[in-house]
């Protein structure tokens, strides 16, 4: 990955949430105005990354306190190094992230207190808008 690589803040407050892996998705995560959310299950787990408004009380194991970069994309899949490109240099500075990928791009998750400073250094690397 030779070319720099462009980054939009979104306003998201974001949840990272761990349910058993039987269980069904949570039906409050589908609603119309839901601009964000990822759900994967895995054999271990169900997880959903959500809207921090839209989590019930009632859940237990979560994460909130998230913002995220949202890579530009298509990004082709036949690209290398995207997702290197950005946690090399946040894990130099021993800033923790969580990345959600889909089809065309990349969502880059950092915690709400180290959003600035991520933001100054990958501002070094790749445009940030």
């Amino acid at each position: 990955m030779t070319a720099s690589l462009t980054l939009q803040i979104t306003s998201w407050r974001l949840a990272i949430c761990r349910f058993p892996p039987d269980v069904p998705p949570p039906a409050w995560v589908f609603h119309a105005e839901a601009e964000f959310f990822s759900i994967t299950r895995t054999p271990a787990e169900l997880s959903v990354v959500c809207a921090e408004d839209d989590l019930p009380p009632s859940i237990g194991r979560v994460e909130p306190g998230w913002r995220a970069f949202a890579l530009a994309g298509p990004i082709p899949f036949e690209t290398t190094g995207v997702i290197a490109s950005l946690v090399t240099p946040l894990a130099a500075a021993g800033i923790p992230v969580f990345v959600v990928s889909t089809f065309d791009t990349d969502y880059l998750l950092v915690k709400q207190a180290r959003f600035d400073e991520a933001q100054a250094i990958l501002a070094r690397v790749h445009t940030v808008e």
